[in-house]
């Protein structure tokens, strides 16, 4: 057996081919499955990949194409080419054909078919054709009666003929007469021609032709003369409806034989179509993912798994190899995963170079080889009397003769089954043979003196099965990066050996080993401590990520909330000055009717300029209402004061600066009744607009006595924002001439109440100020008496 087609089986690619065949519809295409090979070109692989890719997103958007052609039509479409005529059977596979082509033909129109386009062109459609097959056979052995006028009529008479003797022979049997003389009162054929059973010993009894005898000899099957002539007709109406079929069969051949390249064309490209739309399924139902592809020996697996493993039962893990080191040596347990590993790699690296999907995580990469050589299992021959290590070395040497730097080399247990000293160190010199070719390579073992070798090389790297000690049993995780370290005396302590045995075997091993073999058991210590603190790590950050998100998706919230109540007041401030127009309007009425006895010219002017005056101070209060405050400058303040009246860029709209910024520039600006947190950068300094009417500050300050109350609520606020929103509070009361105001604090733990009490010892406005008696709000409230 060829080495290449030997590792391919190994690798258990055949099994991979079994499982895809299942998945295609076309017994041709089956076939061609289980001889499909890796291919050795990257852009032939990039292509096939590709395929595979659009095939399965037509798969999950439009569903699977429907193929319902099965049989091989090649035959048929060779004996129309020279004069032969199709069966049945034959022209619907033909006409199948045909359907299947034209239902490909559909995805032509789509737009993510740029790949497979070229195949569907290639399809050859005959909608005429088709429909002529379908409407002239019915199934495999009829031919229908609409296939030709002629067909039509024979088998009218043909119908006829046959109701004519069924008639004749039923008035026979439905005779007295012949009562006697009848086996049974039944009509049977022989011959093709209408009989009656008729007892041996009366044969007589009925004139005409015997055509049978049963087997028994007591029963003749007669022909009565009085059928004789239109059985005659029925026989030649037969022959003339056989002739018609053929005549009918030939023409369809025929027009079948005018386009058979274009159809035999169309069914390889089905055949392709079904084997690319298998691969697309396989993946599906394999949950496998698409490759990167790349030639420069890089495999980079994520999350691999063994595609023929029980995926719900199977350890991922992840596989590099080529980029940092060229060599890669497994060691760990029996039983522990390396030889999966070692398959896992040949395995998916084969199914990518086939074209298909690999059953590891999206961004998975895998470089096209020239060769892939594995050396796996036991291969010995009991017919060339080959021990364990002959077998292997039998393989090892003829893979040694053909690799070269495009080769992967797989190697199970390398050196094993011979002395161990020898074994290593020929297994040593076998790696290095093959890095030194270029090639990439990876090895299990058990032997020290290849993990040292990884160690003190470059381009060759250490990796381990994981094994866990307490529970004796290997976890299937792979560690590159790590040696392997025995696990012998753990395990035996574990079962029970005895302290003295162990500590005594320990004697044996020479300084070197037990040196290694403690470096080896500080590494895992110190590996999983790292990998406790990333999963830490990764927990925090995943967390602090939610914390993220959250905080976005409330000051998202926040800003939708503030531009609400922005709008709200605009609209409010609309609706207020369409009020004061109708009071306007109506106090203009009223002055009409006070005015009636004086001059009416008079009158009129006065009342059109006072109209006049008031549309123009509407307009003005209007347009300040919608309009924002004009902008001091166009550059960002380099720092603002408490109290500035500035513009938010991001918001669009003017707030108050209620603190200092940080030294980041951060500040907090109040914006109708919302605080947001925001950067010098995003504020502009707005002027103040000077207070020009003094009709408007005495309706103000009317406005203020009338709607301020005795109580400040600031329950749920900080200090900072409590004390602002009490300065305001109180120059609000001092206009609405209140002497006395409460302010609602909480109990809580006291912070709140001692920072406003601090504010206001040092209000000079403020007369006294003291908790709240019981039916006040006790020492919730602080009441305080202004001057």
């Amino acid at each position: 057996m060829e080495e290449k087609m030997k590792s391919l089986k190994v690798l258990e690619f055949d099994k991979i081919l079994n499982k895809l065949s299942s998945f295609a519809v076309m017994e041709t295409s089956k076939e061609e499955i289980l001889n499909i090979k890796p291919s050795k070109k990257l852009k032939e692989v990039k292509k096939m990949i590709d395929e595979t890719g659009e095939a399965l997103t037509i798969c999950t958007k439009c569903g699977a194409p429907s193929i319902y052609v099965s049989a091989d039509i090649r035959g048929s479409l060779k004996r129309v080419n020279i004069g032969g005529v199709l069966t049945c059977q034959e022209l619907i596979n033909i006409s199948k054909t045909l359907a299947t082509s034209r239902g490909f033909k559909k995805y032509l129109d789509e737009e993510y078919t740029d790949v497979l386009r070229e195949h569907f062109e290639c399809l050859y459609t005959d909608k005429a054709l088709e429909t002529k097959i379908n409407t002239s056979i019915i199934d495999a052995e009829t031919v229908a009666d609409d296939a030709s006028s002629t067909l039509l009529d024979i088998r009218r008479k043909i119908k006829n003929a046959n109701n004519k003797v069924k008639d004749i022979l039923q008035k026979i049997i439905s005779s007295p007469t012949y009562q006697k003389a009848l086996q049974e009162n039944i009509i049977t054929m022989r011959s093709d021609r209408f009989v009656i059973p008729v007892k041996a010993e009366h044969k007589g009894s009925i004139q005409g032709i015997v055509h049978d005898v049963s087997s028994t000899g007591a029963t003749v099957f007669i022909e009565p003369i009085s059928v004789v002539e239109t059985n005659n007709e029925i026989r030649k109406l037969l022959a003339d409806e056989k002739e018609e079929i053929e005549r009918i069969l030939a023409s369809l051949s025929n027009e079948v034989g005018v386009v058979s390249k274009l159809v035999e064309m169309t069914y390889e490209t089905i055949i392709m179509l079904d084997i690319i739309f298998a691969k697309a399924k396989y993946a599906l139902n394999t949950n496998a993912y698409k490759p990167l592809l790349n030639d420069k020996g890089i495999i980079n697996l994520i999350k691999a798994r063994h595609p023929l493993l029980d995926e719900k039962t199977v350890v991922p893990t992840d596989i590099y190899l080529g980029k940092d080191f060229d060599t890669l040596v497994v060691t760990g347990p029996n039983t522990g995963g390396k030889t999966v590993t070692l398959k896992t790699i040949g395995l998916l690296t084969i199914m990518a170079q086939s074209g298909l999907f690999i059953t590891s995580n999206e961004g998975s990469e895998i470089s096209v080889f020239e060769d892939i050589f594995a050396d796996i299992g036991d291969e010995q021959s009991i017919e060339q009397s080959l021990s364990t290590f002959s077998s292997h070395m039998v393989n090892i040497v003829d893979i040694l003769d053909k690799v070269n730097d495009r080769s992967l080399c797989l190697f199970d247990e390398l050196g094993a089954g011979t002395d161990p000293t020898e074994g290593a160190a020929l297994a040593i010199s076998i790696l290095e043979f093959v890095k030194n070719m270029g090639a990439k390579s990876c090895a299990t073992t058990h032997y020290s003196e290849i993990k040292m070798y990884a160690l003190s090389n470059d381009r060759v790297e250490n990796a381990s099965c994981e094994f866990d000690v307490e529970t004796l049993a290997p976890t299937y995780r792979l560690l590159i990066g790590i040696p392997g370290k025995s696990n012998a005396f753990a395990i035996s302590k574990r079962l029970g050996l005895s302290d003295y045995i162990i500590e005594k075997a320990k004697e044996h091993i020479d300084t070197e080993s037990v040196k290694m073999e403690d470096v080896l058991s500080e590494l895992e210590k110190n590996r999983i401590r790292a990998e406790k603190d990333k999963d830490k790590a990764k927990s925090i950050k995943k967390e602090a990520q939610s914390l993220k998100d959250e905080m976005a998706k409330r000051n998202k919230a926040l800003n939708e909330k503030t531009d609400k109540i922005i709008t709200r007041a605009k609209d409010e401030a609309e609706k207020i000055l369409s009020e004061a127009k109708e009071q306007a309007d109506k106090l203009i009425n009223d002055i009409k009717k006070a005015q009636k006895m004086r001059d009416k010219t008079e009158a009129n002017r006065a009342m059109e300029n006072a109209r006049r005056k008031f549309n123009e101070e509407k307009k003005k209060n209007f347009e300040e209402e919608k309009n924002q405050k004009p902008i001091q400058n166009t550059k960002a303040p380099k720092t603002v004061k408490k109290g500035d009246s500035v513009k938010v860029l991001s918001l669009n709209q003017e707030g108050t600066v209620v603190s200092l910024p940080d030294i980041k520039g951060d500040l907090f600006v109040k914006v109708g009744i919302m605080k947001i947190s925001t950067n010098l950068s995003d504020l502009r300094l707005v002027k103040e607009e000077k207070v020009k009417n003094t009709k408007s500050q005495i309706s103000s300050s009317v406005s203020k006595t009338m709607n301020v109350g005795t109580e400040l609520d600031v329950r749920g606020e900080n200090v900072e924002d409590s004390i602002y929103l009490l300065e305001k509070f109180l120059d609000d009361a001092i206009l609405s001439s209140l002497s006395t105001v409460r302010v609602i604090h909480g109990k809580g733990t006291g912070v709140l109440r001692n920072g406003i009490w601090a504010y206001l010892r040092k209000q000079p406005r403020v007369k006294s100020f003291r908790l709240g008696v019981f039916g006040e709000g006790d020492a919730g409230v602080t009441v305080i008496e202004l001057k």
